[in-house]
């Protein structure tokens, strides 16, 4: 029995808790566990080197197109509520604001929970956060102008529930966003994320 709870807890399925009202207990699994899971995940790897930050962030960028496009169909009242107000925030601000990363995390994570698809959100939210892509980006005010403006052409399309605009929209962005990187600045044009 013990070798057992042991093996459930290196599987991360149980937690045993010590004490008087301690003892072993099955923790809870959703999917934001999932998106924990997976962030953790990628962090270590990343940490150790075992694999390349572009690689996240191109994984991250082609889960943004499936997401986007289910996220046109799948869209709720309340999502498009939500996004409304991201833009609202992103767009009274400066480009030197400490909300600005996570008003882009959250804006692409409403998107992407819009889908309707818990594994692909994720995903999606796990790898943006651990890309971070607003910190590599060379943020002028025009590039944040520019990032409202596409963000807006994103969420219109989920609105008119156009799976192609939407596409078109995100592709647009990632686009923009992968030329505008401080990497790319610095001449490597293989490093980076999408925003």
């Amino acid at each position: 029995m013990r070798e057992a709870l042991r093996s459930l807890t290196t599987q991360n399925l149980i937690v045993k808790t010590p004490g008087a009202g301690g003892g072993s207990f099955v923790r809870s699994a959703d999917p934001s566990t999932l998106r924990s899971a997976v962030g953790d995940s990628v962090h270590t790897l990343l940490a150790l080197g075992s694999i390349a930050f572009k690689e996240v962030a191109l994984v991250r960028q082609h889960l943004e197109v499936p997401s986007v496009r289910l996220a046109a169909t799948h869209r709720t009242d309340d999502d498009l509520t939500e996004l409304r107000e991201i833009l609202d925030l992103q767009k009274s601000i400066s480009v030197d604001d400490e909300s600005v990363p996570a008003l882009d995390e959250r804006f692409h994570g409403t998107i992407a929970r819009a889908s309707g698809n818990r594994v692909l959100a994720s995903f999606v939210s796990a790898l943006h956060i651990e890309t971070e892509p607003v910190h590599y980006l060379d943020l002028s005010p025009e590039v944040g102008r520019t990032t409202v403006r596409q963000h807006q052409q994103i969420v219109r399309a989920i609105d008119d529930q156009d799976p192609d605009a939407a596409e078109a929209a995100m592709v647009e962005h990632l686009t923009y966003v992968r030329e505008h990187l401080v990497a790319y600045h610095r001449g490597d044009r293989d490093g980076g994320a999408t925003g």
